[in-house]
């Protein structure tokens, strides 16, 4: 069973092997409340993982590290059970989805894991990975549903008290329920007035869908950038220690997600995938309850983001925070009408970035086009000065 003890001893392996990660004042996040971020994306491996999945092997038999160790991860697992194995001198096999980033696959070859592709998301190789056990006899090391694992994950949570005493809530991924769990748990021992919530992607709500209906429940499919928390299932381990001392959770959109990578990035010059900024997130959108002058703990749970889609998010975090915007206007079709938008743009202060004109739409006059154009600028007031300079011309935007 979980006891503060075992997070405590937790803390004792894994000196040496782990680091103990920035508590970083992140003033600009959030006005009226005091953000700080634990900034677990700097870990080894680039993630909290490492901390439960090498408390985990460190506890195992001689008999089981003689058989080998098998898991199945989105990737962050992954990497923290291949180094660990390997620093132990154990053979490693990982199952993972075949929609992990790629990155992540390749550093966890490099960590000295053999990889076992599977199709499907984390649960199908969460399958794949207990059938080789039970053939093979593998020692199984589980993501999330494990006492001594979600221990290690809990040596967060005394860091986050030892760094940030006044802390006053403190914010969460939620996957399959691991670190929330762990993190949860730890600081309700020490600090039972600490408010401790979860967030979860909105297209993979399973631990929030699970504590709604009173039972554990398997969600049909899961969809969304923040791969490392797109779990089907939640444990029935974590669900219980969930039920018991997480104050609530939240879920946040991909564009908010993309919002958060995106601030991330900007503000604090952190690159975080979209599991780890998801808490951030859930900030940005003023979904945390009770926040002003509180002192309140983000735990950036992971930096290992698919740089192939990096600029995609990028994209749609600018949109989300009003950076970018499309504006469609309707023209007469005659010479001097791009001048007078452009230098009305210009005037304004925004950037114009590229301009596409459409005569061929059916629903136009035949003397009319649309022109659309697509702008930089500083926020969404900005954008509606744009708009009203325009419309104030005489020209006619779309909204």
């Amino acid at each position: 069973m979980l006891t503060l003890d075992n997070v405590y001893k937790a803390s004792r392996v894994l000196k040496g092997v782990i680091r103990q990660t920035d508590m970083i004042y992140a003033p600009n996040i959030k006005k009226g409340a005091n953000i700080y971020l634990k900034t677990e994306n700097l870990q080894v491996t680039g993630s909290f993982k490492i901390r439960g999945s090498y408390y985990k092997i460190s506890q195992l038999s001689d008999k089981e590290k003689e058989n080998g160790v098998i898991a199945c991860s989105a990737g962050n697992h992954a990497q923290g059970v291949a180094l660990a194995a390997t620093k132990n001198g154990i053979k490693s096999i990982i199952c993972l989805p075949d929609g992990a980033p790629i990155s992540k696959v390749e550093a966890t070859k490099r960590y000295g894991a053999e990889v076992c592709m599977v199709k499907g998301v984390y649960d199908d190789a969460y399958n794949k990975a207990i059938e080789l056990r039970d053939k093979e006899g593998y020692t199984f090391i589980h993501p999330f549903n494990d006492p001594d694992v979600i221990a290690g994950q809990g040596t967060i949570g005394l860091e986050i008290i030892e760094q940030l005493p006044e802390v006053d809530i403190v914010v969460v991924p939620i996957g399959g329920g691991g670190l929330i769990s762990g993190v949860a748990y730890t600081i309700k021992q020490i600090n039972p007035n600490c408010k401790v919530y979860g967030v979860q992607s909105i297209g993979a709500p399973s631990m929030d869908t699970s504590i709604k209906k009173g039972k554990i429940t398997t969600l049909s499919k899961v969809q969304t950038i923040a791969d490392g928390i797109a779990v089907k299932t939640p444990g029935d381990y974590t669900y219980e220690l969930v039920k018991k001392y997480v104050d609530g959770i939240i879920t946040v959109t991909d564009d908010e997600i993309a919002l958060a990578i995106l601030t991330l990035l900007e503000q604090q010059k952190l690159i975080s995938e979209g599991a780890g900024a998801v808490p951030v997130a859930a900030v940005l959108a003023n979904k945390i309850p009770d926040t002003k002058g509180k002192n309140v703990c983000c735990l950036v749970s992971g930096g290992n983001i698919d740089v192939t889609i990096l600029s995609r998010v990028i994209e749609r975090g600018l949109k989300m925070g009003g950076r970018k915007a499309n504006i469609t206007i309707a023209l007469s079709d005659k010479p001097g009408q791009l001048s007078d938008v452009s230098r009305i743009i210009a005037q304004t202060g925004a950037n114009v970035t590229s301009v596409s004109y459409d005569s061929t739409d059916l629903d136009m006059n035949i003397t009319d086009c649309y022109l659309r154009i697509n702008v930089e600028t500083r926020n969404f007031d900005h954008i509606n000065t744009i708009k009203k300079a325009l419309k104030d011309e005489g020209f006619e935007v779309f909204e």
